[in-house]
């Protein structure tokens, strides 16, 4: 039995309201009062209090905050069993990812340790697990092997002149430069979260970071080649570097080293089988079994009793010290070789470590600080640069560990950093026959779950074309001009498809929605209705300089008025009304001239009367009989005689309209003739050249241009999508209204937010022709006004049918709104 779904209904009675009549009724405040000054604001931020200062040391130090309040009894065994579990990965993972960083193992502990106890002061998020990280760790690699190349510490040997790498130095200033690109990208990240730029994050949109690590997880699988195979292919840096190292990898497969190649390929099966064993027996364990962890240890003990390393020549981690290194000042004069890469490591990792720790945050109900977060994130990388550790952020793989075993707070990432410390002091050397190749493997592995991120092109097929464009740009990117470039590449790209929808909108005229106060798409809804002599015109977008002259020639094709060819042809009208002035006014002189000339000529000569030579002409032509009287007192007279005739009948006050005729016979076709003037103007006694011409542009101003003919009075622009309006915008505004006021079409805008009326009162948009009068409150209003102000009849050539009259009467009354 289906339910009926019931909805509310409102009445509502008000009066129009325009922007003036609305702040007046919401006592809008002054701009001062909501904008203070700059040396208002000054003086707040430094104003110290003892409840701002308690806010400042908390929000910078949130151990302050959730310590005091964690409680051992609910948080303790499950912060316990997480940390547990998310160090015993730490090891595996930090071991194998400081390969892809071209570093020694042993370093990728030391960054599985130090930041993620600086994290543990600093951080606001509670479940991500801060650490190695294989997208970070391969960007750190491009470097490290760009500015410390294999070729750089080949030394000849003296005695049979053959080429030897010196290991130790090259590891050394590995270590060195990344080192000190950690510390400078941790640098980059305080000053951005100090200054409030937290939200740089949102610019990595998620099509674009899936991506980039999608990208990122084929450069870790071309980087760890070697060690599965066991060649040493050349080392490449800068734009297809990968394509160069992958081409050379295939051209050395024929010198695979075999027995590498079976640990390899042993240790991929392995790991493989026992994730998937382990996803499907998951719901029925307490804890994930630790795969890696075990893996290691069992490879370890196989190269340790099979000799391995001598026996087969298989690459091995070789000496991994115990015990903690001291701190070291990292290597300044690095800096401005390794400043872009640590720039592209500050963004990435906070990107990638923001947005895990949001989604946990909303999953789990608590905030994260992202100012904050980006500052902890740069003390980690600056704190952990001076024990020569690398670039870390949050692990999505060991994240993911840490929620779903139950971690509650951030005790679990001590708990890890205990675990990874403990093994750093004792345990370390135990992995020394631990082969590479291995280690390989588990990057190999772990990189699986970036591969199924190539199902966003089919879902972003689906769901968003331009998504789907800016998923592909950056994999193409990121994949032939390497991570750092590519991702500048990437970036770049996704804010000029936001430019391109902004600066092509979706441009639309809108309609009433009978019964009620809503105005929607006309193309896009059947039963929405135009309303009669008001075009509505609202773009999807803000009007901005980018977009302002698309905005206004989307107006002229939406309402169908050319308008500047229109006012091209009123000025052209008004240009020749003047020529017609001027040769009226030459032909004003012309003819009283003409008339002084003959006033002095009847004064000299005889005086006759004029209604006496009017009646006996009349007379002679009524009796068809012209005497030879007649003709010579004519043929006297027309030489410069000036006749006045009667123009029209007598008027009942007994006057008549009086034209004067040049001297000639008043029987010649010239009596009905010589008053019209060139253009088809006529001159009389009783009227003037300039009262003719203001009639014509008259009606020139109304749109009577004899080539046009359109049924709209006023225009209606909606702006309540947008949110700001520049002084392009500004300017191209008051050319609409100006140039529309010129055919007699009154605009009018709608729905402006107060931000968008404070820009216009700022960019100098009012003035006495344009006042906020024309601004209303919403659509409504202003299609109100107008029909109350222009109606039905205003529109020049258009008639309106009765169904159209029932509209505009219906609309009118809708000022009392229902819904149901």
């Amino acid at each position: 039995m289906g339910s009926t779904r019931k909805f509310g209904k409102y009445r509502v009675e008000r009066d129009v309201l325009d922007e003036q009549t609305l702040e007046e009724v919401a006592h809008r405040k002054k701009y001062s009062d909501t904008h203070p000054s700059l040396i208002e604001r000054v003086k707040d931020s430094l104003r110290c209090t003892a409840p701002k200062l308690k806010r400042s040391v908390v929000s910078s130090l949130p151990l302050l905050y959730w310590l005091p309040r964690y409680s051992v009894w609910d948080y303790g065994m499950p912060d316990l069993i997480s940390g547990i579990s998310v160090g015993i990965m730490h090891l595996p993972q930090g071991m194998a990812y400081a390969l892809l960083a071209s570093l020694p193992p042993v370093f990728g502990l030391y960054t599985s340790f130090y930041p993620a106890l600086i994290y543990f002061f600093f951080g606001t998020s509670r479940h991500i697990s801060i650490g190695t990280f294989a997208v970070l760790s391969i960007m750190v690699g491009s470097v490290t092997e760009r500015l410390a190349p294999d070729v750089a510490f080949l030394k000849t040997n003296g005695t049979n002149l053959t080429a030897e790498m010196d290991i130790t130095a090259r590891d050394s200033y590995r270590v060195q430069v990344a080192a000190a690109t950690t510390v400078l990208g941790g640098l980059i990240q305080v000053v951005l979260g100090l200054v409030k730029f937290g939200f740089v994050g949102t610019y990595l949109s998620e099509p674009l970071v899936r991506a980039y690590t999608t990208a990122a997880a084929v450069h870790a699988v071309v980087a760890q080649l070697k060690y599965i195979f066991g060649v040493s292919p050349m080392r490449f840096s800068g734009p297809l570097s990968l394509v160069y190292t992958l081409v050379d990898v295939c051209s050395l497969l024929p010198r695979t080293h075999p027995p590498t190649l079976v640990v390899s390929a042993v240790s991929i099966v392995f790991l493989i089988a026992a994730k998937e064993l382990n996803s499907f027996l998951s719901p029925m364990l307490p804890v994930p079994v630790p795969v890696e962890l075990i893996t290691i240890m069992a490879a370890t003990l196989i190269s340790s009793y099979a000799n391995l390393n001598s026996n087969y020549t298989i690459s091995v981690v070789g000496e991994i010290p115990s015990g903690l290194s001291p701190p070291s000042t990292p290597d300044v004069s690095l800096f401005g070789e390794v400043i872009g890469d640590a720039f592209a490591l500050a963004i990435v990792g906070y990107a990638i470590s923001i947005s895990l720790g949001k989604t946990f945050a909303l999953k789990h109900g608590y905030k994260v600080d992202s100012n904050q977060e980006l500052v902890a994130l740069g003390l980690s990388n600056v704190g952990g640069g001076f024990f020569q550790c690398y670039s870390v952020c949050s692990s999505m793989s060991r994240s993911l560990i840490q929620e779903s075993t139950g971690g509650k707070t951030q005790m679990a990432g001590m708990a890890s950093a205990v675990i990874v410390l403990v093994t750093i002091l004792k345990l370390g050397p135990l992995f020394q026959e631990l082969p590479k190749a291995v280690l390989a493997a588990i990057v190999f592995v772990n990189l699986k779950g970036m591969f199924k991120q190539y199902a966003d092109i089919i879902t972003l097929w689906r769901s968003s074309k331009i998504d789907l464009t800016v998923w592909l740009v950056t994999w193409m990117s990121t994949l032939l001009f390497n991570l750092d470039l590519g991702l500048a590449a990437s970036i770049t790209f996704a804010l000029l498809t936001v430019i391109f929808r902004t600066q092509m909108p979706t441009y639309s005229v809108v309609g009433h929605v009978p019964g009620t106060e809503l105005y929607m798409d006309i193309e896009n809804h059947k039963e929405v209705r135009e309303v009669p002599g008001i075009t509505i015109f609202r773009s999807s977008a803000t009007v901005y300089f980018a977009n302002a002259d698309l905005y206004l020639e989307a107006l002229k094709e939406k309402s169908g008025l050319d308008i500047s060819k229109m006012i091209i042809y009123k000025r052209r009208q008004e240009a020749k009304q003047k020529r017609r002035e001027r040769r009226a006014e030459r032909r004003a002189r012309r003819q009283a001239k003409r008339e002084r000339r003959a006033a002095e000529r009847l004064a000299a000569g005889p005086v006759f009367s004029v209604e006496q030579e009017a009646s006996r002409h009349r007379d002679t032509c009524m009796d068809g009989s012209v005497t030879q009287e007649d003709h010579q007192v004519w043929s006297e007279r027309e030489n410069g005689t000036v006749f006045v005739m009667p123009a029209s009948p007598r008027t009942p006050d007994g006057h008549y309209r009086w034209e004067y005729l040049k001297g000639g016979d008043p029987d010649s076709t010239s009596l009905g003739s010589v008053s019209e003037l060139q253009d088809g103007d006529t001159t009389t006694l009783g009227s003037s050249s300039e009262d003719t011409l203001s009639r014509d542009l008259e009606r020139v101003s109304l749109g009577s241009l004899g080539k046009w003919t359109w049924d709209i009075h006023s225009i209606v622009l909606d702006l309540s999508t947008a949110n700001f309006i520049d002084t392009v915008a500004i300017k191209t505004m008051k050319n609409i209204f100006q140039d529309f006021s010129e055919i007699d079409v009154d605009v009018y805008m709608a729905g402006c937010q107060a931000s968008v009326v404070e820009q216009l009162e700022l960019g100098g948009f009012f003035a006495e022709t344009i006042t906020k009068r024309r601004l209303f409150a919403t659509v409504h209003d202003a299609v109100l006004f107008c029909l109350d102000h222009r109606g039905a009849s205003s529109s020049p050539g258009y008639e309106y049918s009765a169904v159209c009259l029932q509209l505009i009467s219906a609309i009118k009354y809708t000022c009392i709104w229902q819904w149901f």
